[in-house]
């Protein structure tokens, strides 16, 4: 298993990187972070977008980025200090009016930004600038003025999580206040300088972009860290379909996103190198038990909604035979998901087998619960009324829709019976618009998450969490997710028993469950040196050794 690139070889003067990331839909183009909702999108970002602060390879930051974070438990206070050299591509000033400017994106209302969480709202006065009732956020200090460099954020509390990346209570990006002030908030999303024109102040900056198809970079000469080893960068789009033989054809020099259902066609391409990883990432089922109300920002359950009976998601769960499809549709690079804190986070995994098939123990469940069966082999609601579950799945390729199928065929054993959600895969960027607005067509979701270093659930399936999208809400899961994130998780060794038995309760509660876990694959060519799936790479250091693939 290889994480970094084994090139040993004089790299070239310049050089150009061309890159591809695999998605059946076009890019929509959304590269900002406070609004990009789709790992495509940040793939085609990577190469300019830059967070503010240095990571070291367990995920911890560092003082060696744009800016420097210290966090004072007594104070309750994060204080950023930006580089004196770090600038935009246009030349200005990253200032610390840009470091303020991205939490006030984040937390307008006519923003409509689903970054905005519960975990944001610990900033003092993040909660009344978002509803209005404040024209700053009083928790955002800047002692040396707009211009200045230092920021100082006041929280209620200091979290444990705050020392590593993806943590969600400090925002790791800036934003262009100077470039961006005059568009109305109610604008930015759709605004070209938020888009095709994304300001940036990483290693490349964009040069053209065809929209939903591909992205050219080039070198930004103010880059803090120095003259980028490549010249330009070239990005785009590939089908699924079309993959592995572009691979083969030595089309890219790296490409994102390979479907994992065609490793074994692809892993031993001449020319390449097959970086691999544990990934941060799962596929998991979401039942629909409410909607996420845009007036209070909370998740509302509904007593009332089809899947709200526990005993039927359990059965739901217990009818599928995960550990088949995976061997099946995904060797070597899928593992059957047990709870919703994947393998890759070590020691905040709960061992467990989780739910394994058992038809025996899901038809004694739907008995129990009352869903009978009727002549035609399929159950009831407990009314007596004819029950049919509505499975949302996104667009993929062959080997996904042949999992889904699998799926239907294995509930239907157990008297169940289910069908896709417009009797068809979900195009990929319409998906996650219709999921979010948890319409009664919808009883399941089938998704996937791809986590950050810090393993808090708390911006997935907080009460607040738009992207909490079973909209499951309960008192114990509230508290269990505050405790995790509380001042006594500073001692680890509590925070990861509050960890597992969060996962325990979840996996009870059977409102969202996984279904596999991930292993990042990323082909790399045989001319590339010093790229790495750690978080200590830099884009700035990737280099070609050769002019030609």
């Amino acid at each position: 298993m290889h994480v970094r690139t084994t090139n040993n070889h004089t790299a070239i003067k310049g050089g150009t990187l061309d890159a591809a990331v695999v998605s059946n839909s076009p890019f929509t183009g959304t590269f900002a972070p406070e609004f990009a909702e789709t790992t495509v999108d940040l793939n085609f970002a990577q190469f300019g977008l830059e967070p503010l602060f240095g990571v070291n390879r367990d995920y911890t930051f560092n003082q060696n980025g744009a800016a420097t974070l210290r966090l004072n438990r007594h104070a309750r206070t994060a204080t950023i200090k930006l580089r004196r050299n770090v600038r935009w591509a246009d030349g200005h000033k990253v200032v610390a009016k840009d470091v303020e400017y991205a939490y006030e994106i984040l937390a307008n209302k006519a923003s409509n930004s689903s970054r905005y969480t519960d975990a944001l709202a610990n900033i003092k006065g993040m909660a009344a600038y978002h509803a209005g009732a404040a024209k700053s956020i009083s928790g955002i200090n800047l002692p040396q003025g707009d211009n200045g460099r230092t920021v100082i954020l006041h929280f209620k509390a200091l979290k444990p999580g705050m020392k590593r990346t993806g943590n969600g209570y400090i925002w790791e990006y800036a934003e262009p206040y100077h470039y961006l002030k005059n568009i109305p908030f109610a604008d930015l999303a759709k605004s070209s300088r938020m888009r095709s024109q994304l300001l940036t102040f990483g290693p490349f900056r964009m040069t053209k972009v065809v929209n939903g198809q591909s992205v050219r970079y080039a070198r930004n000469r103010y880059y803090y860290r120095g003259m980028p080893h490549l010249q330009h960068v070239n990005v785009e789009t590939l089908a699924s379909s079309k993959a592995t033989a572009a691979l083969k054809a030595k089309k890219y020099d790296v490409v994102f996103g390979m479907p994992s259902a065609q490793y074994t066609h692809y892993r031993r391409t001449s020319g390449y190198t097959m970086l691999t990883d544990q990934s941060m990432s799962y596929d998991y089922l979401a039942f629909n038990l409410g909607h996420f109300d845009q007036k209070t920002g909370r998740n509302v359950m509904n007593k009332h909604a089809k899947m709200a009976n526990q005993k039927l998601r359990q059965a739901m769960l217990y009818a599928l035979n995960v550990d088949a499809v995976v061997k099946k549709l995904y060797p070597g690079t899928r593992t059957r998901g047990t709870t919703l804190i994947p393998t890759a986070f070590g020691r905040y995994h709960l061992r467990t087998s989780g739910y394994t098939l058992n038809r025996t123990r899901a038809r004694k469940l739907l008995d129990e619960a009352g869903y009978r069966k009727g002549k035609d082999g399929y159950r009831t609601d407990p009314d007596g009324h004819k029950l049919t579950v509505h499975l949302a799945v996104m667009q993929g390729d062959d080997t996904s829709d042949a999992m889904y199928a699998d799926f239907m065929q294995q509930w239907r054993k157990v008297g169940l019976r289910v069908r896709l959600t417009t009797g068809r895969p979900i195009e990929f960027n319409s998906f996650y618009k219709m999921v979010a607005a948890n319409p009664a067509t919808i009883d399941i979701i089938a998704g996937s998450w791809s986590l950050g270093a810090e393993p808090s659930p708390m911006a997935l399936y907080g009460p607040q969490a738009p992207y909490n999208f079973s909209r499951f809400v309960s008192k114990r899961n509230t508290q269990l997710l505050e405790e995790i994130d509380g001042s006594r998780a500073f001692n680890d060794g509590y925070r990861v028993a509050v960890f597992k038995r969060w996962q325990k309760y979840m996996l009870n509660e059977a409102a969202v469950a996984p279904l596999t876990y991930g292993v990042t694959v990323l082909p790399v060519s045989s001319r590339v040196k010093d790229l790495s799936l750690k978080p200590d790479n830099h884009w700035d250091d990737v280099a070609v050794t050769s002019a030609s693939r």
